[in-house]
């Protein structure tokens, strides 16, 4: 995470239980005093500093949102050839597999997400201190999102209440229904709202109206509207957000933790990154990829044109949206409006596989700062906006229109977000009913775009297929489990339907 939120790392293991086999000289002596992980918790440092190495995995989910751009009508896999990345090219095309390496990265490291969360959880009793119910909601948050993010994916998953998985439990813990892990998400957000600060103490660290706003999102998804509208409306009302007037500003270095970021991922470009270790990286991993095949130029770094927007999402945006520019890079029209950059140079850049001339331009690489490390293309300072309060307003316009509450409230908040977009009143939506849904999911989609929702919008209301090239109905909808999991677990977890 950035330098100024997170300052120590500390190495948890993921199972407390391993047998080795060695010869008694590497035993014995036994040292006087160590620290494992059945003694630690003995203090308010040590609740922290594993409270920050759950935090930690927050940064890989790039590969969640790049991947959820990929799955979705708005992007091409891209990248150099059509096996650059073999994975989310199979994904693009919805021909992957429960082989497929690039999945298994997002059940891995959520899954590690909710492991360290639970590793304090199992111990919260150990210790009593000041401010523990504060710490306490940081981590049932972060183990309500790690776990909103492996069922949207993958559907039900195993879950062991607050205890760390042990070797073997794969064998024996049997995967939750859907239904059972949104209780578990209801009930961390719940906790989390009733003993979260409204202010965070640090920037990058989570806030009550994070936690109301993640649990109306899990409501939306469970089409629980009434309760969805309620806790949306509250975070609306905490007057504790604004719409960002400066729609591209949001979206430079200089526009993170903003008065429009709800919830938003950290990242530093001063501790590098490698291949051999993506999810190492405390730089956003995904900017890299989606950038500027071989650019030089103004403005932007190069990249591995990854996630390349197709001409119909670009489309997508009406006339006089101001939006369009900030999300999607014409690259042609760019080179042709910087053609007397560097003395006359201007702009040059290649292209890569299924080019469409255009570029994810909210999280392409910036120039970087002078104490950037490692492979500048894998480390990027970009901050992820992960809930952002036009998503709020959006969310909680759905909640009221679909749930059949108050379709001029979902219409004050759907035209909150238009009128920023064009800068004007005359583009205000006056419908109602389901012409009013169709114009508050499309809404979010150009407000949204490139922010790895797209995916995920599509299938929880029923619009994947004819949508998703290739979208298989009763199949697509979730991502198979690894086969490494099906094959530890035994026989214990059934793959998803379809795989």
């Amino acid at each position: 995470m950035k330098k100024y939120l997170f300052t120590t790392i500390i190495t948890l293991t993921l199972f407390s239980t391993i047998s080795i086999s060695c010869s008694d000289e590497f035993v014995s002596p036994k040292p006087e005093y160590s620290i494992d992980s059945e003694n630690y918790f003995n203090s308010k440092e040590d609740y922290n500093q594993a409270l920050i190495a759950a935090y930690d995995l927050l940064q890989s989910t790039y590969a969640n949102v790049l991947l959820g751009e990929i799955a979705s009508d708005n992007t091409l896999a891209g990248g150099e050839s059509p096996t650059d990345v073999i994975g989310w090219q199979q994904v693009d095309d919805m021909i992957h597999t429960q082989t497929n390496s690039n999945l298994r990265d997002i059940w891995n490291w959520m899954f590690a997400g909710v492991q360290r969360a639970n590793y304090i959880l199992e111990f919260k009793d150990k210790t009593d201190f000041e401010g523990k119910n504060q710490l306490l909601a940081e981590t049932r948050f972060l183990r309500a999102y790690y776990q909103f993010e492996l069922v949207k994916w993958f559907g039900g998953i195993p879950m062991k209440g607050d205890a760390r998985f042990k070797v073997g439990d794969e064998k024996t813990t049997p995967r939750s229904t859907v239904a059972e892990v949104y209780a578990s998400i209801e009930a961390d957000l719940t906790f989390a709202v009733a003993n979260l600060s409204p202010t965070a103490s640090q920037k990058g660290r989570v806030t009550k109206g994070a936690a109301q706003a993640l649990l109306g999102k899990a409501y939306l998804y469970q089409s629980k509207y009434v309760q969805a509208a309620n806790i949306l409306d509250a975070v609306i009302t905490s007057g504790k957000y604004t719409l960002q007037a400066d729609y591209d500003a949001m979206f430079e270095l200089a526009g993170e933790n903003g008065t429009e970021s709800v919830f938003e991922v950290q990242y530093t470009d001063v501790e590098g990154a490698g291949f051999t270790c993506l999810q190492c990286s405390e730089g956003n991993v995904a900017v890299g990829f989606s950038g500027i095949r071989n650019f030089s130029g103004p403005l932007f770094s190069p990249g591995f044109s990854f996630n390349i927007p197709t001409k119909e999402s670009a489309d997508a945006f009406e006339v006089g949206d101001k939006r369009k520019d900030v999300a999607i890079l014409d690259i042609a029209a760019f080179a042709a409006a910087n053609a007397s950059f560097d003395g006359g140079k201007g702009v040059s850049y290649g292209k890569g596989n299924e080019d469409t001339g255009y570029f994810n331009r909210k999280y392409l690489p910036r120039k970087r700062s002078a104490e950037a490390q490692g492979d500048l293309n894998l480390t990027n300072p970009n901050n992820y906006r992960a809930i952002r309060y036009a998503d709020v307003l959006l969310m909680a316009a759905e909640a009221y229109n679909r749930g059949a509450i108050d379709d001029t409230k979902a219409r004050t908040y759907l035209n909150q977000v238009r009128r920023r977009a064009f800068g004007d009143t005359n583009h205000d939506i006056a419908v109602s009913g389901a012409a009013l849904t169709d114009f508050i999911l499309a809404e979010r989609r150009v407000e949204l775009f490139g922010e790895g929702h797209r995916f995920f919008d599509l299938v929880r209301t029923g619009k994947a297929v004819g949508k998703i090239p290739g979208f298989k109905a009763n199949k697509n909808e979730l991502f198979p489990l690894p086969i490494e999991e099906i094959q530890f677990a035994n026989g214990n977890w059934q793959q998803n339907p379809g795989y």
